[in-house]
């Protein structure tokens, strides 16, 4: 896996200043704007409840599991060698959960959803028992496969249909194709489009597909009319567990985060010191230089503001005290999967390499392609031993797809020149241009508006379904001035893995 991100982040000086700054101070760090809001977020992190002492075991059968991670959402325990282990929480936590060993099955609730997690239900003493039991897996997970659903997000009975419809059939056999691996999915947040009483179609949906599912929460995934953040997520929780939790499979240490602070009115992109105070203790477990894949919703730092020409990032876009998660991630091979923006990007920033996915959705359900021209799907994650490869699904094309290229004057800035939108691009790939099958060079990636996203998504009728749509700026277009006469023009691209992908304009 490529070290250039991590170079880059030492040149900037990243790291010297990361390691000055107390991961508390990082924490409370917000806008002084928020500071004066009733539900600012430090209100999140007082302890309200009274002590709870849970006692329990992890076993796989009659044999106990030593070493497991077991945690309330606050401090991380390990199982003794018998498989027990003790933990005094509070009642205000609403789980205790087990870090899924490799090795073992995904435990799942009869939807397939991931069920990892037993409620904190303290009896008169003030006590809990807790009994993990997994189940090993029939084959080694050293190779393993993630299919990342980003925002699904279905509002109501028709969208959910084309969930069932078109999603559903393209996961299962993406996961057919994939040689047997062990293979589980997550959906990367909005899962839903506020209407939370869809979640159980959601559940179905995950049925079908055969795979067990991790969820993160997103912002359309929370009670609104909660005035607290860790009311917020009440719905979401009560079908699928905590909001923040770690597994493993093979030699990846997986980690779920909830990102989306909820204050009452609306949400910002923000991390809370319990949270962080708990992945700390969580990557404590983790030796050094391990290959860490963080799921959250909203991108820790995407490149839309860059883009549109502003001086940063707008407080629902990104997370405002990252430094704190970069600090905690730094001794990692960290990658940070996320969605929210409905479009394709991949971010190098302090020392990790974050992929912001693609919208399952599209454009909410509008069309064929999210606001940057991506079409809409998820993401492929392939993982061999530490090795992460990872590849765009666009629903309803093979893995061949991966150019939409455009003839002279489809882009009206560009009237000279061919235009391809490489959706999945980073930059170790490269992308030329061939006239007639002679090579011509490499083509210029400039920031400008997908032609097709332009076409479906511009004016006050467009998209019908969703008026509301506009097309974004995107920095995955590539521009060429090809020959007007050449019979056949082809765009070609070789991503970071080496893999060719190929995409044809016809004589005009």
């Amino acid at each position: 896996m490529s070290r250039v991100s991590r170079k880059n982040v030492r040149r900037m000086g990243r790291r010297e200043f990361v390691r000055n700054v107390s991961l508390g101070a990082a924490a409370l760090a917000l806008p002084t704007r928020l500071k004066a809001d009733p539900y600012a977020p430090t209100s999140a992190d007082e302890y309200t409840g009274t002590p709870v002492r849970i006692h329990g075991r992890v076993r796989s059968g009659r044999r106990t599991l030593g070493g497991a991670g077991v945690s309330d959402g606050r401090r991380v325990v390990e199982s003794a060698n018998d498989g027990t282990f003790e933990l005094v929480t509070t009642s205000d936590q609403p789980f205790v959960h087990v870090c899924v060993p490799s090795g073992y099955e995904i435990p799942r609730n009869p939807t397939g959803t991931a069920r990892f997690y037993r409620p904190i239900r303290p009896n008169s003493e003030g006590e809990v028992d807790a009994e993990f039991d997994l189940v090993p897996l029939d084959r080694p997970d050293e190779d393993h496969a993630v299919l990342l659903l980003a925002d699904p997000q279905t509002e109501d009975a028709v969208e959910m249909g084309w969930l069932h419809e078109q999603t559903v059939p393209d996961v299962r056999q993406v996961a057919a194709g994939l040689g047997g691996v062990e293979t589980f999915a997550i959906a990367c947040g909005d899962i839903m489009y506020d209407n939370l009483g869809l979640f159980p179609d959601y559940e179905r949906a995950v049925e079908a597909t055969g795979l067990p599912f991790f969820q993160v929460v997103g912002n359309h995934d929370l009670d609104s009319d909660s005035h607290t953040d860790l009311a917020s997520a009440r719905t979401f929780s009560r079908h699928f567990g905590p909001r923040y939790y770690s597994f493993e499979r093979g030699q990846v240490h997986y980690v779920v985060l909830d990102d989306v602070f909820w204050h009452g009115t609306g949400y910002i992109g923000y991390l809370e010191a319990r949270q962080l105070e708990w992945l700390k203790a969580d990557l404590a477990r983790v030796e050094p230089g391990r290959t860490v894949i963080v799921s959250l919703h909203i991108p820790v730092l995407g490149s839309r503001y860059i883009r549109n020409g502003e001086s940063r990032p707008g407080l629902g876009l990104a997370i405002t005290n990252r430094e704190a998660l970069y600090r905690l991630l730094e001794p990692y091979d960290a990658h940070v999967l996320s969605a929210h923006t409905h479009e394709s990007e991949h971010v190098f920033e302090g020392g990790v390499h974050e992929h912001v996915c693609g919208a399952t959705c599209g454009a909410w359900w509008s069309g064929p392609i999210c606001g940057d021209g991506t079409p809409k799907g998820y993401a492929v994650y392939e993982i061999r031993a530490s090795e992460v490869t990872w590849r765009y699904r666009s629903t309803g094309h093979g893995f061949d797809h991966q150019i939409r290229a455009y003839a002279h004057g489809a882009a009206p800035d560009a009237p000279d020149e061919i235009v391809a939108n490489v959706w999945d691009w980073d930059p170790e790939w490269t992308v030329v241009w061939y006239e007639d099958g002679e090579r011509k060079g490499p083509m210029a990636r400039r920031v400008g508006l997908d032609p097709l996203a332009a076409e479906l998504h511009t004016g006050p009728d467009l998209p019908p379904r969703r008026t509301w749509v506009e097309p974004y700026r995107t920095g995955h277009l590539f521009y060429a001035p090809a020959s007007r006469v050449a019979r056949e023009v082809r765009v070609e691209a070789r991503d970071r893995f080496g893999r060719v992908y190929s995409a044809t304009i016809a004589a005009e």
